[in-house]
């Protein structure tokens, strides 16, 4: 009896992290791989790269060779130590931006779904606002408002992505509060506060890792566009959206400054979708839900 009486604690105790069941998936492990390999060279490539990445150390177009593994771009710069931080902004920002968006939006949306009446009305009628204009459009006119700084960036990209994190965040606590133990907490008196705060509020994180890596792939393939399109970071800051810009014009003479930069974009797009694919199955939480 005693044993019976203990299997089920076991059982608890046994039961695998949402991370530990997401790491069992091998796509999960190479997705999660490949973002740590971009974070580190975000962090680390201006200490590891061989040159600087504004030095003019060789002729411009300079063929791959034994000092320029990657050769030099138009203008003598180190190609592999430009490529090696070309993630840097992108990172920084989305990282940054979609942080602020993901803890904003799930506050407010936390928020205007429990308490409902003329709150939630107020901001899903701001939310709707926002949505109903094309992300790359907003984020064009942001930028011509305030700049391509990377403070006044990060601040768009968050100004752009709370909004959906905002609905989907209300969405879910509405759900969630006509659950029998929300319901229990508020028949023994509890505090608004204590049941958004330690009822719901525990029980969106999942659906909030997923939204922070499913937006952050979101927004480093638009703040590379951005930088393509001519309304991001400019030189010499290397960025691989304007490393594929400058690439155009030597494209059939020099196909390797186009094809590198976009790979190492695809290859992180990659990491972060693989990634949040485990995520997602690991918390129980569907992507397109997110």
């Amino acid at each position: 009896m005693a044993d019976a009486a203990l299997a089920p604690s076991a059982a608890t105790a046994r039961t695998p992290s949402p991370l530990r069941k997401a790491l069992r998936s091998p796509a999960t492990v190479v997705g999660l791989a490949l973002v740590a390999l971009h974070l580190f060279l975000a962090l680390f490539a201006p200490l590891i790269a061989p040159y600087s990445i504004s030095a003019i150390v060789a002729e411009g177009l300079t063929p791959p060779s034994a000092a320029h593994w990657l050769g030099s771009d138009q203008i003598g710069r180190d190609y592999l130590s430009r490529l090696m931080s070309g993630g840097r902004v992108a990172l920084l920002v989305s990282g940054l931006g979609v942080a602020v968006a993901v803890a904003l939006g799930a506050a407010l949306g936390l928020v205007a779904g429990y308490a409902g009446g003329w709150l939630d009305d107020a901001v899903m009628r701001v939310t709707d606002a926002l949505m109903a204009i094309p992300e790359i459009v907003l984020i064009a006119i942001l930028v011509l408002t305030f700049g391509k700084d990377l403070a006044a960036l990060s601040i768009i990209v968050a100004v752009v992505y709370t909004p959906g994190v905002v609905r989907v965040v209300r969405a879910r606590t509405i759900s969630l509060a006509a659950l029998d133990y929300v319901l229990a907490a508020e028949l023994r008196g509890e505090t608004r506060a204590h049941v958004l705060f330690r009822e719901i509020a525990p029980n969106l994180s999942g659906l909030l890792a997923v939204e922070l890596a499913i937006r952050v792939s979101s927004a480093v393939l638009k703040i590379s566009a951005l930088s393509f399109l001519g309304l991001g970071v400019s030189q010499p800051t290397p960025d691989w959206g304007l490393m594929v810009q400058e690439a155009m014009s030597v494209v059939f003479t020099d196909p390797w400054f186009l094809i590198l930069p976009a790979a190492a974009l695809s290859s992180l797009i990659i990491g972060v979708n693989f990634a949040v694919d485990g995520l997602a199955r690991a918390y129980g939480v569907s992507a397109t839900e997110a």
